[in-house]
């Protein structure tokens, strides 16, 4: 009756900057300190993921003669594992641990498909976690549990990351006759992926025709959406904003690499069934006495960062395309022959450029020499020096230097 179980809790490993991921090994120790003989039947360890929807109808309760709230709950495993680390074997119906400190290591890798990132948002969570059992006979189950990050890894290098993105909207302010000129919004992004961390340039116009005094803004808006029973759930906020400087009723604002950072925030989820999180730039204006004008963006928060070479390459492509596009234009669509050469070189010039050689023979009664041993000699000369005089010009070129016209 006096044994008692000092301590039992798990010890993770080291885990990398950020949490596990999918295909890592989850690694450990399940420590256990006893003051006395200790029975046992079996220490276990079980290992669970999986992201869960919760919530109820408020407005539904409201309602007269309502029995209660209905909720709305959903669940999607993601991980299950088991493992016994020790256990009375053969007949025996336990083991004994001794007076003093366990050690039980354990061992086992996550799956190497998609692993939705840990979450814990308004009305549902995603959650990691392991748990230790030690089963003792007629007593109840002693239980431990420890969580652990996972993070989906999203490579914003990706190209369905790197497009840019635009957008474009007016709104004229007045109701009836009574109506001023309108209010003009574009924005623009180089990219769509971003990490923590990171400054979002924004390249925008604004244009205000109006009589009222406006102010340009851009915010960057969560959205957590919740999928249970067919019915979806969604909460929504701002995580960041800046803004800008007024604008006069017929002036003109740029926003040119404007920056906006983003704060720590976790990475955008978009492969859970029943759970999401979207991130959005908000670019807007703010009117008095009137909705803004606002128009969004949509982003990707990411965890492997921007290395700039996808861009680089795909700006160099699109510059040699427009460098070359005038070839389009120079080239025909049917390339012309060649004229012949009998053409444009009549017999007389072909005679001058190139007189009759001599025979084979003669060259070796000249040489004193087969002709063949004097070409293998000449194969082995060094170049000629260099010179900007021509020591051998054509017969044109010494024609050219004798004659003279007096004036």
């Amino acid at each position: 009756m006096g044994v008692k179980v000092r301590t039992f809790g798990i010890v993770l490993d080291a885990q990398e900057l950020g949490g596990y991921s999918s295909g890592d090994r989850v690694s450990g120790q399940v420590l256990l300190e006893v003051s006395d003989w200790l029975p046992a039947a079996a220490v276990r360890l079980e290992a669970k993921g999986r992201a869960r929807v919760n919530w109820s109808d408020k407005a539904a309760a409201a309602v007269p003669n309502a029995a209660s709230a209905p909720g709305y709950r959903e669940e999607a495993v993601y991980l299950q594992h088991r493992q016994t680390l020790q256990e009375a074997t053969g007949d025996q119906e336990c083991f004994v641990l001794q007076p003093g400190k366990h050690e039980f290591s354990f061992s086992f890798q996550l799956p190497q498909g998609p692993l939705v990132t840990s979450f814990d948002g308004k009305y549902g969570s995603v959650k990691y976690w392991v748990t230790a059992i030690l089963e003792r006979p007629c007593v109840p189950n002693q239980i431990v549990k420890r969580e652990f990050s996972v993070t989906s890894q999203i490579d914003i290098n990706a190209p369905n990351f790197l497009f840019s993105v635009s957008r474009s909207k007016e709104k004229t302010i007045g109701c009836w006759f009574f109506t001023s000129g309108p209010i003009s919004l574009s924005a623009n992004i180089e990219r769509n992926g971003f990490c923590n961390g990171e400054a979002i340039p924004i390249y925008a116009e604004f244009e205000n025709c109006s009589s009222r005094l406006v102010m340009p803004k851009a915010a960057i808006f969560q959205t957590q959406t919740y999928l249970a029973n067919e019915k979806t759930k969604t909460f929504r906020q701002m995580i960041a904003n800046v803004r800008g400087n007024h604008v006069p009723s017929g002036s003109t604002e740029s926003w040119n690499g404007k920056a906006l950072k983003i704060p720590p925030v976790i990475p955008s989820i978009l492969d859970c069934c029943i759970i999401s999180v979207e991130y959005s730039l908000a670019v807007y204006v703010h009117i008095p006495g009137s909705k803004k004008l606002m128009l969004e963006l949509p982003i990707v928060i990411g965890t492997i960062p921007y290395n700039g070479f996808g861009s680089r390459t795909s700006s160099m492509c699109s510059q040699f395309s427009m460098d070359m596009s005038w070839l389009q234009l120079a080239l025909p669509e049917q390339p012309e022959a060649p004229p012949n050469y009998a053409d444009i070189v009549s017999e007389e010039d072909l005679a001058r450029r190139f007189p009759s050689l001599p025979q084979a023979d003669h060259l070796e009664h000249e040489f004193g020499s087969p002709i063949f041993a004097y070409i293998q000699e000449f194969r082995f000369q060094p170049p000629p020096v260099y010179s900007e005089v021509d020591p051998n010009p054509t017969f044109t070129e010494e024609m050219q230097h004798e004659v003279s016209f007096d004036i």
